[in-house]
């Protein structure tokens, strides 16, 4: 039997899709994705609750959702099939100015028409690229900035150039002063832009191409020299801790099901530890990357990768020995092309374990007897590429009950040309000879919908203030001070008072002090998006603007930023999601969590970007009666077998780092 929550199969995408195109026979459809449509909230927590009881409920129908449009227009609709009984449930059409998400099929046939187009090779030609070198390009989903252009659903591609003899070079080294638009229903060039080369929205003159003397490669064949290291091995004899049966995880207390799907990539449900639950669901809904050049047409450059391509149609196909080390566990994602044919995409999630320092320790100086006990982790990874840029997206769960969400940005910066002798601009920095990498965001929104020992949960966040006088005479002493989030909508951290927000219980208490049970969220205070309130850019990245938000929990409110983000006008996300009178007190709410890297690019992020890291961590308040790591074996010699250097085994074979002296 199928679980409620399991990603579709290659043989139900077939199915489905078969079904919308049957109904429309005198249509060529295109399909944009089908992937599951979750049973009711209100079905699945008594099915799950059975579930674990043994007693499993009759699951629900299968659905399918499954955008699509008519081939060479620009009709787009959303259905749901009903897999079980055969039929096309609804067929709704997606209101005008909102557009589907890019896929491969369509980004490859643009990139491709693109370079054939006699108007855009005639443009090529006056360049003077040498004989050697070639012309390439990134189409980008075209943005929105009011226009009435920006109403039909557009690709604006940037233009750069590569030596013919290397298809892997960068050619973000080399970027071209002119940007093809083409149409995308039609696959007409609706004009060739020309791009802006100085520090405003001047158009100058176009000059010869001439290939920087600057070699500025990433591949490793292309280096110098590779520095001496030596093996580093993640080796687990006995096989890894975890268990993972028909999409059900269990490791080291923890207990979840995990599922995938094209748009948010990992998706987890009915997470709960040593038996207490703590979310129904969690995932990323969201992220924008806008970016700060006031210029034409890069003003309208704001990505939001999921949204816009998906991290799971995005998700690379990881390898062993490469992206995850240790004993390894891959997940694979069925997706559907644009004929509504299923594939597999192979290894787009890597589950392991991870030893990150140690989880806790202490030293007896009075009888210098010392416990440490090993902080492992176990880590679900996934690694989305959508052109330049590569985000690697992990949840990590450890044995002191925390969930932490991380996010790791990497890969190449996204150029434009800029004029020789240029090497200071407001809103970006030369990263090389004639090449400007603009200032941006990164701004990512994370889904959860906590389930505190329970699904009738409250917000409350924590301050910290200085004791009145009078009960302070040295002024030294100092309180915390709670209040309770009682309005939907959104809220911000505040480092100068230590704000930080909790999900409380506030039905369930500690036995020891009689506080709500509660998790923590953990949070780095970050800059909300620049873009001035009355922009483009903020009216479509509508989370963007608050630390956190508070909703009240309803089916299908699940994307951030809308459920179409492609040049969205906006209006359709998060804040649609808030109503005037919405309940968020002791009820069924959804926490939406923002973090933000805002970059300023430097030259050691060219040609390809070190890692930036950003995490946000959910930890256990007054949730258990003591440490709950406290279980967890000690570290030792015989369990660990670490060396000297010299090759001489440090200390006594069988010893423990907690045994009594």
């Amino acid at each position: 039997m199928v679980h409620p929550l399991a990603p579709l199969s290659i043989e139900e995408i077939n199915y489905a899709t078969s079904i919308v195109k049957k109904a429309h026979p005198d249509k060529e459809v295109l399909i944009k994705a089908c992937s599951l449509e979750e049973p009711p909230k209100a079905f699945m927590v008594p099915y799950l609750e059975a579930e674990k009881k043994g007693r499993p409920l009759l699951p629900p129908p299968r659905r399918a959702y499954v955008p699509f449009y008519y081939k060479g227009t620009s009709e787009f609709f959303d259905c749901i099939v009903n897999l079980t009984s055969g039929q096309l449930e609804t067929r709704t059409a997606v209101a005008s100015g909102f557009h589907a998400h890019l896929d491969v099929d369509e980004l490859r046939e643009i990139e491709a028409l693109c370079m054939k187009h006699p108007d855009v090779v005639a443009r090529i030609s006056t360049i003077g690229l040498p004989d050697d070198w070639e012309a390439t390009c990134d189409p980008w989903i075209f943005g929105n900035d009011g226009s009435e252009l920006a109403k039909t659903r557009l690709f604006q591609i940037f233009m750069y150039a590569r030596p013919k003899s290397q298809p892997d070079a960068n050619h973000y080294a080399h970027p071209l002063a002119f940007s093809p638009i083409f149409e995308t229903a039609t696959k007409k060039l609706v004009t060739i832009q020309e791009l802006p080369t100085g520090l405003d929205d001047t158009l100058k003159a176009t000059k010869p191409f001439v290939p920087s003397f600057v070699t500025n490669s990433y591949l490793p064949e292309d280096q110098p020299s590779l520095r001496p290291l030596k093996p580093l091995r993640v080796i687990q004899p006995e096989g890894a801790s975890y268990t993972i049966k028909d999409g059900r995880m269990e490791w080291q207390g923890w207990s979840f099901f995990v599922s995938l799907n094209y748009r948010e990539g990992p998706v987890l449900y009915d997470i709960s530890f040593k038996g207490r639950s703590i979310a129904y669901r969690m995932a990323l809904s969201d992220m924008a990357v806008p970016y700060g050049d006031p210029r034409q047409p890069y003003l309208r450059k704001e990505a939001f990768d999921l949204g816009d391509a998906g991290a799971g149609n995005t998700a690379n196909n990881l390898e062993l020995g490469c992206d995850c080390l240790g004993n390894i566990t891959y997940l694979d994602l069925p997706l559907v092309d644009a004929n509504g044919t299923a594939h597999l995409s192979k290894n787009v999630l890597c589950i392991h374990e991870e030893d990150n320092g140690i989880g806790w320790k202490h030293t007896n100086y009075r009888t210098n007897r010392a416990c440490v006990v090993r902080n492992r982790e176990l880590v679900l990874q996934t690694i989305i590429t959508v052109a330049n840029y590569e985000y690697i997206l992990m949840f990590r769960f450890n044995q002191a009950a925390d969930i932490t969400y991380e996010v790791r940005a990497t890969g190449i910066l996204s150029t434009q040309p800029i004029d020789e002798g240029i090497t200071q601009c407001p809103f970006g920095t030369v990263v090389h000879p004639q090449v400007l990498a603009a200032i941006h965001q990164h701004i990512f929104c994370l889904r959860f919908d906590p389930a505190i020992d329970g699904h009738q949960n409250s917000v409350v966040y924590q301050e910290t203030e200085l004791l009145p006088f009078d009960e302070n005479p040295y002024r030294t002493g100092y309180k915390t001070v709670t209040t309770l989030a009682e309005k939907a909508g959104g809220y911000d951290l505040n480092w100068e008072r230590n704000r930080t927000f909790k999900v409380i219980n506030p039905n369930v208490l500690n036995p020891v002090n009689k506080q709500p049970v509660a998790y923590k969220i953990h949070l780095p205070v970050t800059q909300h998006l620049v873009a001035d309130p009355t922009s483009s850019q903020s009216i479509r990245a509508e989370f963007a603007d608050h630390h956190i938000y508070v909703t009240k929990y309803r089916d299908g409110e699940l994307f951030a930023g809308g459920k179409h983000t492609n040049q969205s006008p906006g209006g359709a996300g998060l804040k649609s999601f808030i109503r005037p009178n919405d309940r968020i007190v002791n009820d069924d709410i959804v926490l939406w969590i923002q973090m933000g890297l805002q970059h300023v690019p430097r030259i050691e992020d060219f040609p390809v970007m070190p890692i930036e890291d950003l995490k946000c961590v959910l930890r256990p308040v007054n949730f258990f009666d003591k440490n709950p790591a406290l279980d967890v074996p000690p570290s030792s010699q015989s369990f660990n077998k670490s060396t000297l250097e010299t090759g001489a085994v440090s200390g006594t074979e069988m010893s423990s780092c907690c045994q009594k002296l």
